[in-house]
């Protein structure tokens, strides 16, 4: 049996441009100190959640309106054993548009079931994706997820 990645998926009201624009706002939505930039191919940002995460991610695909993907080139996440268990994977972030609507499927590359870190990284990204990115989007505002 395959394992299989981290993905979820949010249907909003926006165009596939608005969409896209707030992805790429990463402080706006992924909670934490953000540093760097995700504006443009081969921009880098890097992550930190107090001492719990850091990460460092590459743009390696940036198709406007359409797709985004982030290799996360260094990880330290300090609950897990394997501190680096994100290094190598990517973020992706797939946005089309269907019956008048803007859908964008999320997919945690790398981000499987036997990582320790899957059940509170994919919790992590549930309500990133699915409530913090979901409200810019819709709102303009992302919400604080983790308190």
């Amino acid at each position: 049996m395959e394992l299989l990645n981290y993905a979820t998926n949010i249907v909003v009201n926006q165009t596939a441009s608005e969409v896209f624009n707030a992805i790429n706002n990463v402080s706006a939505w992924w909670h934490g100190e953000i540093t760097g930039s995700s504006n443009k191919l081969n921009d880098e940002f890097a992550y930190k959640m107090k001492d719990i995460h850091y990460s460092n991610q590459k743009v390696i695909e940036l198709v406007p309106n359409k797709k985004i993907v982030w290799l996360v080139n260094y990880s330290k996440l300090n609950f897990t054993n394997n501190k680096t268990e994100w290094t190598g994977t990517e973020i992706m972030f797939e946005i089309m548009e269907v019956e008048n609507k803007t859908k964008v499927c999320f997919i945690h590359v790398g981000l499987v079931p036997k990582f320790e870190c899957y059940g509170g990284c994919s919790n992590g990204w549930k309500m990133l994706i699915e409530q913090s990115l979901y409200n810019l989007i819709t709102t303009g505002k992302g919400v604080e997820v983790f308190k």
